[in-house]
């Protein structure tokens, strides 16, 4: 599996809108949104899917997360915003390197499963 378009954003051989970047991760702007607000917020470090990653990623999973609500507060969606994680093809993913959507700026269904 070669470079994913995220690993080529990252590298900075493909522009995006980034929001937010540290040592860690790198937030950016869905380019196709399912809210008013929809972000993704993805790890450097090149990990294809959450069921791929291992106890030595535990403290990067914990800052991705902290970053998710950070982020939310930072673009005034942290009273009500959901997240989510698609792992595998048959959940969704398409990308294969894992990241985050932060999804706001809608009402959600209870109980709904979909970001349509």
């Amino acid at each position: 599996m070669g470079d994913s378009i995220f690993t080529k954003i990252i590298q900075g051989d493909i522009p995006a809108d980034i929001l937010y970047e540290d040592d860690h991760c790198i937030c950016i702007k869905d380019i196709h949104p399912q809210a008013p607000t929809h972000l993704l917020i993805i790890p450097r470090k090149p990990i294809p899917r959450l069921a791929d990653a291992t106890e030595e990623d535990r403290a990067l999973l914990g800052h991705l997360m902290l970053k998710v609500a950070d982020i939310a507060r930072s673009v005034g969606v942290d009273e009500a915003f959901r997240v989510c994680i698609n792992n595998g093809e048959a959940a969704g993913q398409t990308v294969f390197h894992l990241h985050i959507h932060l999804l706001a700026g809608k009402t959600f269904k209870e109980n709904s499963l979909s970001m349509q």
